[in-house]
């Protein structure tokens, strides 16, 4: 099997351009490694590639369940691997692009899941609350209570009753992870301006469309650029608020995807050339062709 190309990077950086020129580059198939863009309907605040902008790629685990249907990182784990071994029997490379680190490791990995798995980020609790209910699990060693990835980590574990294993490390398959990146203030200006693309592009229709029949799903409820507008659908937010908390929220994120990636994958990193993004896409092809 050839390397499967990963593709990884803060929410903003060029990763689904990156990924459709690379695949059209390779002779590769996608995989979806967006825990939003699963969904249907989902298609603006998610920033999910259109038909048009896919440029005729096969893109797998787009559009797969309707809003009000739960999927866990166990289901995706399970579909990763059976699109892996299907793509590569048809003698085609895989990529796989997206910014939710934790569903695209679990499937790379060793990671042990029992059916059934679901993935909180617990964003309602404080990290005292956290730290709080793991205590109720009969257990020895306690997170500190700054290290709120790591209580997220555990309490899923301990809610899911998953086996505590320690080959999460373990590649699974021949992996070469590409990572993007650009100087922190040239990403959250993209961020902040894509946000304001995404409300010239009809963000607040889509909003509306969703919100009489999916208002208590678990991914509007939990996904950024959804979430966040809970409160104004309530006449309790001014539009603007919403929109500086989706930005505020986006940043945030951007800075835990740069800590995951950096901490849990092996990374190569590209600068990335918005100027001239066609330099970037040659380094990544160079690099790729050299290592394989």
């Amino acid at each position: 099997m050839k390397d499967i190309i990963v593709i990884v990077g803060p929410t903003g950086v060029g990763k689904t351009k990156m990924s459709i020129e690379l695949a059209k580059k390779l002779d590769a198939e996608i995989i979806n490694g967006d825990s939003v863009s699963i969904y249907k309907y989902l298609d603006i605040g998610s920033a999910k590639p259109s038909v048009e902008e896919r440029e005729g790629i096969v893109h797998h685990l787009i559009d797969i369940k309707d809003p009000c249907e739960d999927y866990t990182v166990f289901d995706y784990q399970k579909d990763v691997r059976e699109l892996i071994e299907d793509i590569n029997s048809r003698g085609k490379r895989i990529i796989i692009v997206g910014g939710t680190g934790l569903y695209i490791k679990a499937a790379l990995y060793d990671y042990k899941f029992t059916e059934g798995t679901t993935y909180n980020e617990y964003n309602n609790l404080t990290n005292e609350e956290l730290i709080n209910k793991i205590k109720e699990y009969d257990i020895d060693d306690i997170p500190d209570m700054n290290n709120r990835k790591r209580a997220v980590r555990l309490l899923n574990k301990l809610e899911n009753n998953e086996e505590i294993t320690h080959d999460k490390d373990k590649l699974l398959y021949p992996v070469k992870v590409i990572g993007l990146t650009t100087d922190r203030d040239i990403l959250y200006d993209r961020i902040n301006k894509r946000v304001d693309i995404m409300v010239n592009n009809g963000l607040l229709d889509e909003i509306n469309s969703l919100k009489d029949k999916y208002m208590d799903s678990r991914v509007l409820n939990t996904g950024i650029g959804y979430k966040e507008f809970y409160e104004y659908l309530f006449n309790n937010k001014e539009l603007d608020e919403v929109l500086e908390e989706i930005k505020k929220d986006s940043r945030r994120f951007a800075k835990r995807q740069y800590t995951f990636f950096n901490h849990q994958f092996d990374t190569k990193w590209f600068n990335v050339n918005f100027d001239n993004f066609n330099e970037t896409i040659n380094e990544v092809v160079e690099y790729i062709k050299k290592e394989t």
